[in-house]
């Protein structure tokens, strides 16, 4: 549904919605352009007073003066009985050009208001910075539902293609188009009656004044009180009538000056409500905010992409949904094809199987997980195709699944098969299609056959799953779909440094650099390669499969691509094909491999306190956060090893990182020194300062052995306790993140 609230209105709105972009494009960089043309005295520089006396000797027939929110000074005078506006410079009241309104720029303001239209245009514009508002609010809700919570809005963005693109321009421009929509639909609202105009501070005039002998303007008090930077408008009073009066204008209100004594008269403030509908006008123009302008005006830059983009991404949808069979309506389908998805990968199986599927005749409805119905009433069998996300999570396109479920009314008969897709080398390898399976079992369903999990998108195993599935369905179904390769890379050693050979466990820091394709200099200076290798942050995941073998095992970088190297720190496993591959490479050494994003562990922006808790090769991809902690943000690292003399892996820039503080603390803890602790042992001891931390929004990364972060969850249990929380909490809260093997 909320899909829905943001495709339709976008598509339908997409031309007009264009034109109000292009023409607030052009008007954004106004500001900006009259404050670089105009002069701004100093604060206390000048009065109103020294103004008016210095543009008065250059324009003896000064009728008025206006100073814009930009600064921009215009005087209109009459001279030989003839109207002029001319600009002029503050300081000095001498002309610099006549002055002059833009017929374009009136044009363009026009077309920007009402589409040439008037008063229908105008209630057009109003309706479509609504429907701006509702597209900017949905697409929040949408970005932050894919990057699985708003505490994750800023993480990098997986995927590739229009979706990202779109993705990644909206995450940029959604405040200023926020901004330019909430003030629009409120200008708006405001014209045409449905929200109260405030009352102008328009003072009456007054009914006495001095009559006496003018005085020279430079003189007049309430004119002296009052900043040249604060004015907006003095009108000069009728010549030879001494009971005319100087009406002021300024920013903080209005009033009538006699121009005989300087008295300021029936001075009137501004009100709350006209400020605030002052302030309302300058966020959506950037009038007198130049540097808002120029933000507002690149947010707008982005309508034209995210329109092509967000079209893009419907027609593909949609043509995926034609691919998918969702021409089987829920009420008629005999089969339910369901898939939970993160990076789009699933779909290719379930496209194969509802493929199949319709050639044996059947009829097939094929969804999201989160599109689970109340009731399928014709179905006999539904699958289930899951991956899993991170450590046993639902992927997007299911994080709905199992709430809807508690409301799932199965049919007599309808059976139920879960077939699973992750990476066996993960502890929880197809964990959330295990949860699935259960779930649906305790539904009262009959399963098909136990859930099958397919390891690193098998083929071999896809096709064998499908033949046992249609020997029981009694019909043919050779599955053939075969997920492309990751595209690799080559590789070159350039450094290595090795620890722990001492105490019979070596581990080695080695930094890589891509081999330079002399073909293609810029895939090379901004680090990709001609298999158009992504860019990468620490935490994300290394790719290598060792000769012979065309299994890839992952290894978490310690590096980031603006580091100019892939780094990963790996300690050789007993009998450890890939392991002992890599620790027998050296300097020079070339290897193929591939950089797969691991958004899922990040730590968060900001001021933030980060609390890193390692063991062993855990400590890489928390190193490679120490370093990019560039803003000094409070980050404290736990880690523990087997031998402080052999084994302190990153030990000369954990120091320097103490000293530019770019670590606010380092813990750490030796299972083969005379103290014998563990990490937990080190967390124990500081759980007093750990619980402060925490309570202060303190996120917690843990990565290493699977043994390590299990013990390390409980004593986080512990310290926790006194708060009336636990780590499950502060892991639905994104608070809590593992890498764990």
């Amino acid at each position: 549904m909320l899909r829905k609230l943001h495709g339709w209105p976008g598509l339908v709105a997409a031309l007009l919605l264009l034109v109000l972009a292009t023409t607030g494009v052009i008007l954004s960089v106004v500001p900006a352009i009259e404050r670089a043309g105009a002069t701004i005295p100093a604060t206390g520089q000048i009065s109103v007073a020294d103004l008016a006396e210095r543009v008065v000797a250059h324009y003896p027939g000064t009728e008025q003066i206006e100073r814009s929110l930009s600064g921009e000074v215009v005087v209109y005078y009459s001279r030989d009985r003839q109207p002029g506006a001319d600009l002029v410079n503050p300081l000095t009241g001498e002309g610099i050009a006549p002055y002059q309104p833009s017929a374009f720029l009136r044009w363009v303001k026009n077309l920007h208001r009402s589409f040439l239209l008037d008063d229908a245009g105008r209630m057009l514009a109003g309706g479509l910075a609504v429907m701006m508002l509702l597209l900017c609010l949905s697409g929040m809700f949408l970005l932050a539902r894919r990057m699985g919570g708003w505490k994750a809005i800023l993480k990098p963005i997986a995927g590739s293609g229009s979706s990202r693109i779109h993705a990644e321009l909206a995450r940029f421009a959604v405040i200023g188009l926020l901004l330019s929509a909430l003030t629009g639909s409120y200008m708006s609202a405001v014209r045409f009656g449905l929200l109260p105009e405030a009352a102008a501070a328009e003072p009456s005039f007054p009914a006495e004044v001095s009559g006496g002998t003018p005085a020279p303007v430079s003189s007049l008090l309430a004119l002296k009180n009052v900043d040249a930077n604060e004015l907006r408008e003095l009108v000069f009073p009728y010549p030879n009538d001494p009971s005319d009066v100087y009406s002021l204008s300024t920013t903080q209100g209005s009033g009538f000056v006699d121009q005989a004594t300087g008295e300021l008269l029936q001075y009137q403030p501004r009100s709350t409500g006209n400020q605030f509908q002052h302030w309302m006008i300058r966020l959506h123009t950037g009038e007198g905010l130049w540097w808002l302008g120029l933000i507002l005006g690149m947010a707008a830059l982005t309508v034209p992409a995210l329109s092509f983009t967000g079209i893009q991404v419907w027609w593909q949808r949609r043509s995926t949904s034609v691919r998918l069979g969702e021409g089987a309506s829920i009420e008629v389908a005999d089969v339910v094809i369901l898939v939970g998805s993160e990076g789009n990968t699933t779909w290719g199986f379930a496209r194969d199987l509802q493929n199949k599927l319709n050639q044996a005749g059947k009829k097939v409805h094929c969804a999201p997980m989160n599109d689970l119905a109340k009731r399928y009433p014709q179905a006999s069998v539904l699958f289930v195709l899951t991956s899993t996300y991170g450590d046993g999570d639902a992927p997007s396109s299911a994080s709905q699944f199992m709430t809807r479920l508690e409301h799932f009314q199965a049919n007599d008969g309808l059976e139920f098969v879960v077939l699973g897709f992750g990476d066996q080398q993960f502890p929880k390898f197809c964990q959330y299609a295990l949860d699935v399976d259960a779930a649906l079992s305790s539904k009262g369903l009959q399963q098909v056959n136990l859930v099958t999990r397919i390891d690193r998108g098998s083929a071999i195993q896809f096709r064998e799953w499908g033949e046992a599935i249609g020997e029981h369905m009694g019909i043919s179904l050779a599955l053939t779909h075969n997920p492309a390769p990751a595209a690799t890379a080559e590789f070159e050693l350039v450094e290595r440094v090795d620890y722990g050979v001492a105490v019979n466990a070596p581990t080695s820091i080695l930094r890589f650099r891509p081999v330079q394709d002399r073909r293609n200099l810029w895939q090379v200076l901004s680090f990709r390669s001609r298999s158009n290798l992504p860019s990468f942050e620490a935490g994300d995941l290394f790719g290598v499969a060792p000769p012979g073998d065309n299994t890839a095992r992952l290894y978490s970088l310690a590096s980031s691509a603006s580091d100019g190297q892939l780094e990963i720190c790996v300690r050789k496993q007993t009998n450890g094909l890939c392991s002992g591959y890599l620790h027998s490479l050296e300097p020079g050494d070339r290897i193929s491999g591939f950089i797969q994003q691991n958004p899922g562990f990040r730590p968060a922006g900001g001021a933030t306190p980060i609390i890193l808790i390692g063991a062993g090769a855990g400590i890489g991809p928390l190193a490679g956060f120490i370093r990019k902690n560039t803003d000094r943000n409070p980050m404290y690292l736990y880690w523990g090893g087997r031998n402080p003399q052999s084994d302190f892996l990153y030990q000369p820039e954990l120091g320097c990182y103490l000293d530019d503080h770019r670590l606010t603390g380092l813990n750490t803890a030796f299972s083969r020194s005379a103290e014998k602790a563990y990490v937990q042992d080190a967390i124990i001891a500081d759980e007093s300062a750990l619980r402060q931390l925490i309570e202060k929004g303190a996120q917690v990364l843990v990565c290493g052995g699977r043994d390590m972060a299990s013990g390390v969850s409980q004593v986080f249990d512990s310290i926790l306790k006194p708060l009336h929380m636990d780590v499950d909490e502060l892991r639905a809260e994104g608070r809590y993140l593992e890498d764990v093997y």
